[in-house]
């Protein structure tokens, strides 16, 4: 009977997938806001980002850069909360910032129709470690298979948005996120 559930709960661990493991809001320890529902739910795309700020490697560093990201978009932009829906750092674990089923402020033409979705750092010339690359697409289909995004959603990076001027998410990530399945370069 161990043996039974030994086995049982190493199954359970390993069928996990991103959107199983997200760390909350609570849990990095968000100010607490007020926050807009997207117009349209579920959303028809995803788009990627970078920080262009610090990456972070421990699960303490990222906290501390979720709040450090929601404390500029909240003090600096005069945004009513952190830009993006999510996050990832560098040992791959998705952080919510607005979470699923809210506008974003991540990127103008995209807002009301995307999830935002950022990896921590500087991706000019570096890309992300393969574990934030990968745990980002198998979050991309989870999302998708549990109705957070269209079945026929689209992926494309800020980059792609035509009412932005940016070099976001850094050369290295686009180059990337263009092999992606379902890119879009503007959607």
């Amino acid at each position: 009977m161990k043996t039974i559930i030994i086995l049982l709960l190493i199954a359970y661990v390993y069928a996990q997938t991103p959107c199983d493991n997200i760390r909350t809001r609570s849990m990095w320890g968000s100010r607490s806001t007020s926050l807009t529902w997207m117009p349209t739910q579920p959303p028809s795309g995803f788009a990627v980002h970078h920080t262009f700020m610090s990456r972070c490697a421990t699960q303490a560093a990222c906290d501390v850069e979720m709040r450090n990201i929601q404390n500029f978009h909240i003090n600096t932009n005069g945004w009513a909360d952190i830009g993006y829906n999510f996050c990832i750092g560098d040992p791959g674990q998705i952080y919510e910032g607005r979470g699923y089923g809210r506008q974003g402020a991540h990127a103008p033409g995209f807002n009301a129709r995307a999830l935002g979705h950022c990896f921590f750092g500087d991706h000019t010339s570096t890309l992300p470690t393969a574990a934030a690359l990968s745990n980002t697409q198998a979050f991309i289909n989870c999302a998708r298979d549990r109705g957070f995004l269209t079945s026929g959603h689209w992926v494309s990076t800020h980059r792609g948005d035509r009412q932005s001027n940016t070099a976001c998410p850094g050369q290295a990530l686009q180059n990337q996120v263009a092999t992606w399945p379902r890119f879009i370069a503007q959607p």
